[in-house]
């Protein structure tokens, strides 16, 4: 009896299913262990990448509330913890340990260690795994511990690029570099800068005041004038 052509189709459909079946369990035989295998290892590493970013946060987050501790701690001039603060000095995180190896060697020099501290500031402005704020920040503050004993022309030369209006540590090197052309009897070139910190609203307050002061004693205008709002 001849197949019709919907008995043929049909019949047809059910010979690719069967071959379809046969191969899945062909491939299944052979290679289902090593897919399943494969599927639990995928899984796994997605579990362990999860549990490392959790991880990763809660440390980081540990590690901020520790630096937060020490900053505060220095910062009301109290000493803070030694171990804690030679652990965050070396953090993971860059920015943790700058600032833990910056209130390091402040604390050193204010313990009147003058000679270890320039030496700790110096090699952090070496250190060029830190971002460059901080390198900057450790040799403005190397500078001002040698101040007295380097010749007036060093100090500009070193802080000099450090001391431009807008730039971040504008303030500290900007008076620096100022008193250094004072030593050296160039108030024209002193004067300016300090008239330009005074002026400069990003400058801390106690520098743009004393700024305010040593201008005026060079008979320079640093006092800014409002401006003037209109009314419509």
């Amino acid at each position: 009896m001849a197949l019709t052509p919907q008995n043929s189709e049909a019949f047809m459909r059910e010979v690719d299913e069967a071959v379809r079946q046969d191969r899945l369990m062909t491939f299944w035989e052979r290679y289902g262990r090593l897919t399943l295998a494969a599927i639990i290892l995928g899984l796994a590493a997605f579990g362990g990448w999860l549990y490392w970013q959790h991880y990763s946060k809660t440390q980081s987050e540990a590690v901020s509330e520790k630096m937060d501790a020490v900053l505060t701690s220095a910062a009301g001039g109290g000493t803070p913890d030694a171990k804690e603060l030679d652990a965050l000095a070396k953090a993971n995180q860059p920015g943790y340990r700058a600032s833990a190896l910056l209130t390091k060697a402040g604390l050193t020099a204010r313990k009147g260690d003058s000679k270890a501290a320039i030496a700790a500031f110096a090699a952090m402005a070496a250190d060029t795994s830190l971002d460059q704020p901080y390198r900057d920040l450790a040799l403005i503050r190397q500078t001002a511990l040698e101040f007295d004993s380097l010749k007036p022309q060093q100090v500009v030369d070193r802080l000099k690029p450090l001391a431009i209006e807008g730039a971040p540590w504008f303030g500290s090197a900007g008076e620096l570099v100022a008193l250094a052309y004072m030593k050296m009897g160039q108030t024209k070139m002193a004067g300016p800068i300090f008239a330009a910190m005074a002026k400069d609203s990003r400058v801390p307050e106690s520098i743009r005041s004393r700024a305010r002061q040593m201008a005026g004693v060079m008979g320079i205008d640093a006092v800014e004038i409002p401006a003037e709002t209109t009314e419509g």
